[in-house]
C-alpha cells in the first residue's frame, strides 16, 4: 500500500508525518508500530527518527498526533517532532500565530516566532516538570560504578547525567541507562556539561531511536537539572550536535519553555508492504 509522507527535522531530529485522511482503505491502526519501523529505516525505508499520525480536525486544537519512535515504541511527546508538526500546519501562518496540539502527554500550545521559506521558529510550553524525591538526584549503579544522575519527567521521562565534557563514548552508556532495570519502561538519556551560567552541552540517546543529534524534551530535562543542580541559570541554551535549543524555567511549579527551529523538508510516498 502507499502511505504519503511529509519530512522535517528540528535541530537535526528528523520525523514523518502522515495524515490519517491519507492513509489508504484497508490500514488498520495496530499497523502503526510496523509502519513506523519500516518508514523510518534508515536503508531500507525513508529514514527517520520516528513517524508521526497526524488527525485533523480535532476537538478544540488545531490538530492531535501520536508518535511511534524509529524502533516502533509509542512515544508520549518530542519537542522537536511538535515543533515540526507546527511547521506542517503554519504554513502561510504569520508570525504571532498560535498552534495547539494535542499530545500523548496533553495539549501543548506553540507561538510561531518567525518563518522563512519553509524554515519555522517555534516557543512552545512542554509543561510542568515532576521531579521524584530530592529533587530527582538519585544515584544509579551501573557497569563501571554508580552514577549520581537527575530524574525529570518532563512529558516523557528523563535521566540527565552530569559529566565534565561529552567527548567521551556517552552512546554506550546511554544504551546502557536507557535499558537499566531502575526505568522498567526505559527512559531517554542525556549527558550534560556546562560551558558558563547560562550554556550546557548536551549530548542525547533517545528512549527508542537511540543517539539522535538533539532532542526537544531532553533538552528540556536536562535544562531543568542543570538548573536544579546549580550548573546554569535561565534561560539555559542547550549546544546540542546541530542547533542549539533554548529552555526558560522559572521553577517548580512553572512550566517549561522550550524555543527551536523547524524546517519542512519535502513530502513523497512509502511503499509499504505489511509483514
Amino acid at each position: 500500500m502507499t502511505i504519503p509522507f511529509i519530512k522535517a527535522q528540528g535541530a537535526g531530529n528528523d520525523f514523518l508525518f502522515t495524515f490519517a485522511s491519507e492513509l489508504p482503505e484497508g490500514f488498520q491502526e495496530d499497523s502503526c508500530p510496523e509502519l513506523a519501523r519500516a518508514i523510518c529505516h534508515r536503508y531500507r525505508g525513508i529514514g527517520a527518527d520516528g513517524w508521526y499520525l497526524v488527525e485533523q480536525p480535532w476537538a478544540g486544537v488545531d490538530a492531535r498526533i501520536r508518535l511511534w519512535n524509529s524502533d516502533g515504541s509509542y512515544a508520549e511527546l518530542s519537542g522537536n517532532g511538535t515543533r515540526c508538526a507546527a511547521a506542517i500546519l503554519a504554513v502561510d501562518q504569520p508570525a504571532g500565530t498560535e498552534i495547539k496540539i494535542a499530545t500523548g502527554s496533553g495539549v501543548k500550545v506553540l507561538e510561531l516566532l518567525d518563518t522563512a521559506h519553509a524554515t519555522f521558529r517555534f516557543e512552545m510550553e512542554v509543561g510542568v516538570p515532576t521531579l521524584g524525591d530530592n529533587s530527582g538526584a538519585i544515584e544509579l549503579p551501573l557497569k563501571d560504578g554508580p552514577r549520581d544522575v537527575t530524574v525529570v519527567d518532563v512529558g516523557n521521562p528523563q535521566c540527565a547525567v552530569p559529566v565534565e565534557s561529552v567527548d567521551f563514548d556517552w552512546k554506550t552508556l546511554g544504551a546502557e541507562i536507557e535499558g537499566h532495570q531502575h526505568f522498567p519502561k526505559r527512559t531517554n538519556v542525556s549527558f550534560i556539561a556546562p560551558v558558563n551560567q547560562h550554556t550546557i552541552d548536551a549530548r542525547f540517546y533517545e528512549r527508542g531511536a537511540g543517539p539522535t543529534l538533539s532532542s526537544g524534551t531532553g533538552s528540556a530535562g536536562a535544562a531543568i537539572a542543570a538548573i536544579l543542580r546549580g550548573m546554569a541559570k535561565s534561560p539555559v541554551k542547550v549546544q546540542t550536535e546541530d542547533e542549539p535549543l533554548e529552555v526558560r524555567w522559572d521553577g517548580m511549579g512553572h512550566s517549561a519553555r522550550l524555543t527551536g527551529p523547524a524546517q519542512i523538508l519535502g513530502r513523497g510516498f512509502f511503499y509499504f508492504t505489511l509483514e
